[in-house]
């Protein structure tokens, strides 16, 4: 699943790719992919992009005098910028492709899902707010607001463990399964432990590991074309979807804990006093 890194990267690149570009056509494949109708999506075709912006993990298009195109890729989506794009009009079908967009210029992207479970979605808005997703998004953990004193707020009273915290985007926006194990592994914390039980100076170490690794892997991502960063995630994770392998610190074998969709991966020496977490799907940590 794109996280903040990746977003925030691909809102980079179509910054320099979309902005002052009119999107002439914009044809959704898969018709479940649309999660509004008022207004419609042909509703952005002859506008110009005036901006794009970054919400948490939603990407905003805005028209000069329109509506927001908005999507989020959720876990298997993606966008492909294609230039030219393909000639023709893509016919629905079972693939992957679910929206096409172009522009003036003969250039445009793609958004792709695999898999059955079709999460993708795209909506037309006058306003990103009226996103439900966007509405109730919590605070950008890379905003120059987000400070320690506002992770410590966020944390006090919290009572679930710090892996299903991490990943609430109403608590904190942008953070899901793999950065959150990155994030983890970085202050040396077990995902099982209390979010509201830490100590100022854990609450110190867990904030230097959030800012850090989101602020590493946006830098890693910068610049990149959006065809090349999902391969640029899976080399700068060190113990995320690396069962097995040697950590990178210590040299430990990397452990895993299955739930009932997903997993985590974490480092016993590192996080956990040298004890490997039991591995039962116990899918209310991610709750």
């Amino acid at each position: 699943m794109p996280e903040l890194p990746e977003v925030e990267a691909l809102k980079d690149f179509l910054t320099e790719h979309l902005t002052g570009h009119e999107m002439v056509r914009a044809l959704p494949v898969a018709i479940s992919v649309l999660k509004t109708y008022d207004p419609p999506l042909t509703d952005v075709e002859g506008r110009e992009v005036t901006a794009v912006r970054r919400y948490g993990k939603f990407l905003a298009l805005a028209t000069d005098g329109g509506p927001h195109l908005v999507t989020h890729l959720a876990r298997a989506g993606w966008l492909h910028w294609k230039d030219p794009l393909p000639s023709g009009v893509p016919r629905p079908g079972k693939g992957p492709l679910a929206l096409r967009v172009a522009l003036e210029t003969g250039a445009g992207f793609d958004l792709t899902e695999a898999g059955t479970q079709k999460r993708l979605a795209v909506y037309v808005v006058g306003d990103p707010v009226e996103v439900p997703g966007i509405a109730r998004l919590g605070p950008d953990p890379l905003a120059d607001d987000f400070d320690e004193a506002r992770l410590a707020e966020l944390l006090a009273g919290e009572r679930r463990r710090l892996k299903g915290a991490l990943r609430d985007q109403s608590l904190i926006a942008g953070v899901g399964n793999a950065y959150s194990d990155e994030i983890l592994h970085a202050a040396r914390m077990s995902p099982f432990k209390l979010a509201s039980s830490l100590t100022p100076e854990e609450t110190a170490r867990l904030y230097e590991a959030l800012r850090t690794t989101l602020t590493d892997a946006v830098e890693r991502s910068r610049g990149l074309a959006a065809g090349r960063l999902k391969a640029e995630k899976k080399t700068g994770l060190r113990v995320h979807g690396r069962t097995g392998e040697p950590c990178p610190v210590c040299g430990d074998t990397i452990r895993e804990v299955s739930f009932s969709d997903s997993s985590l991966q974490y480092c016993p020496t590192c996080q956990t006093g040298g004890k490997p977490l039991a591995d039962r799907r116990l899918s209310r940590l991610l709750k």
